[in-house]
């Protein structure tokens, strides 16, 4: 019997791996008025595949400083060769409102990732319901055109909510894939009717429990991901707690501001290491080696590696401080440390020996590659 195997050439495009990357802007999509698609690829073909619902996050110079921003991916790896954020214009936005005014179709910058724990592939379900606010959406619509490209068996309910009719991202798009495929199943709330004319004849105002029974009767018992703004999110959760919700099975995403509670304890531990900074003993001290510098520094047990690169004027580049976006990625030569992330790194860059420096704790003494 003849075999076709040698009829095949083999594989030489490089795979996307977490890092620091080069792209350059090739497409950008308006989306609706006040939101756009920015459509990346490398200029050596690049397979970017990533898990539906992770991140990237940009670094960037806005007005001669440097910004580091992360944004969900929007594509789905089912197209492989570019990856797409979209962002939309927010009053006061630093980035958001840079990107806009000033990305041009040909630029290139720089990416890291790509990471984040809130995706489809880690969660596998039969049954799933999605719950997007705004340009929450984004998450969403990577995982949802996953689905649909690799002919998913799965039973989705996508419930959106929009400020109006022609706040709704991706409409056109939603329309035809939740057309062509039964399982799938497209609701969208619009809290008000548009004030230039376009007309509504869906669900109006904001998500409550009745509506979402309506849409959905099964909720609980479906996989839940969920992205918006907080008070969105934390209307969702208040709903699933109050009818016995297994949260475990309830995924979240969101990016902004350092929440108020996260700064409080931030600034108490902070505080509490000042108090207690004469009482150390220098024997309780730990060593933080940096490989690459050749540089050295001692600081307390609670410290950072992050903090200790710091103290010697060493940048490592960092966006959150949450172990979030993983752009504080080092590697670790010697030692261990605890870290206390939030899904900015993956196992596998953990078991190649890295760690984000942000929210890494020596165990003892240590030396970094950097």
């Amino acid at each position: 019997m003849t075999t076709t195997t040698n009829f095949f050439n083999p594989v030489t495009t490089q795979t996307w791996t977490n890092g620091r990357h080069q792209v350059r802007c090739v497409k950008q999509i308006q989306e609706t008025w006040d939101v756009r698609t920015f459509c990346f690829m490398a200029e050596q073909p690049v397979l970017y595949f990533f898990k539906p619902g992770q991140f990237v996050t940009l670094e960037l110079e806005v007005d001669g400083e440097p910004v580091m921003r992360s944004y969900t991916i929007s594509s789905s790896p089912s197209i492989p060769y570019s990856f797409s954020i979209t962002v939309k214009r927010l009053p006061g936005g630093q980035v958001s409102n840079w990107l806009h005014d000033n990305l041009k179709v040909g630029d290139e910058l720089v990416v890291h990732g790509p990471v984040g724990n809130f995706n489809a592939i880690d969660f596998p379900a039969d049954k799933i319901l999605m719950l997007s606010g705004g340009v929450g959406i984004t998450p969403l619509m990577s995982m949802t055109r996953w689905f649909f490209d690799t002919n998913a068996n799965v039973d989705l309910e996508f419930v959106h909510s929009s400020r109006s009719p022609r706040d709704i991202i991706y409409h056109r798009e939603l329309v035809h894939m939740f057309s062509r495929i039964p399982e799938f199943k497209l609701h969208v709330i619009c809290e008000n009717k548009d004030d230039i004319g376009e007309a509504w004849a869906g669900y109006r105002g904001y998500l409550t429990q009745p509506m979402l029974e309506m849409m959905a009767p099964d909720y609980l018992e479906r996989e839940i991901f969920c992205c918006g703004p907080p008070p969105y999110m934390n209307a969702i959760k208040h709903i699933l707690r109050a009818n016995g919700f297994d949260m475990s099975h309830y995924h979240e995403e969101s990016f902004g501001a350092t929440p108020l509670d996260v700064r409080e304890d931030v600034l108490e531990l902070a505080e509490q290491a000042e108090a207690a900074a004469e009482e150390v003993d220098y024997a309780d001290l730990v060593q933080v080696e940096f490989a690459g510098s050749g540089k050295s520094v001692r600081i307390q047990p609670n410290e950072t590696v992050h903090a200790a690169a710091a103290k010697l004027g060493l940048h490592i580049p960092k966006a959150c401080g949450m172990g979030i976006c993983g752009t504080c990625r080092v590697g670790l030569k010697a030692g261990e440390v605890e870290m206390d992330h939030n899904g900015g790194i993956t196992d596998e860059d953990i078991a190649e020996g890295y760690i984000l420096s942000c929210c890494s704790r020596p165990k003892g003494n240590v030396v970094v590659d950097y």
